[in-house]
């Protein structure tokens, strides 16, 4: 059953947890310098946190891929209404009203319309066709 639980729900809790503890402001801090033959890369806490959902959204993607199962219905209505939750959570949380947390429900938002979109192509591929055995040529 936990497998009905979408991975993007994992960026959330970080955000969630960071944010309303520390504050949103943190994201913007330097996280590590990155170093490059043309100098430094400069990565914040809130680029870490993208990549995260990213990554999230790579393994998502890839359950969707997943022969249909019950268990991947129940997925795909909990991550509506996770989508659901990033909304609502960017329009009346002030901690969540930042740029950041606007790219993490656009994931959030891509993952819902990936896993359908995909699922759906799956389910057209599992169809077979047989012949009914009623039906006979002489």
């Amino acid at each position: 059953m936990l497998t009905a639980i979408p991975l993007t729900i994992v960026p959330l809790v970080i955000f969630n947890l960071i944010a309303h503890t520390m504050g949103a402001g943190h994201w913007a801090d330097k996280a590590f310098d990155l170093p490059l033959i043309s100098g430094y890369c400069s990565i914040s806490y809130g680029d870490l946190l993208v990549l995260v959902s990213l990554v999230m959204l790579f393994f998502e993607t890839l359950r969707s891929a997943a022969p249909a199962r019950t268990v991947m219905i129940a997925n795909h209505i909990v991550s509506t209404v996770l989508l659901i939750v990033y909304v609502v959570q960017f329009l009346a949380d002030r901690e969540a009203g930042i740029s950041l947390y606007l790219i993490l429900t656009a994931v959030a938002l891509f993952d819902v319309i990936a896993g359908f979109t995909i699922s759906i192509r799956t389910a057209q591929r599992d169809i077979t066709y047989t012949a009914d055995p009623a039906i006979t040529h002489h």
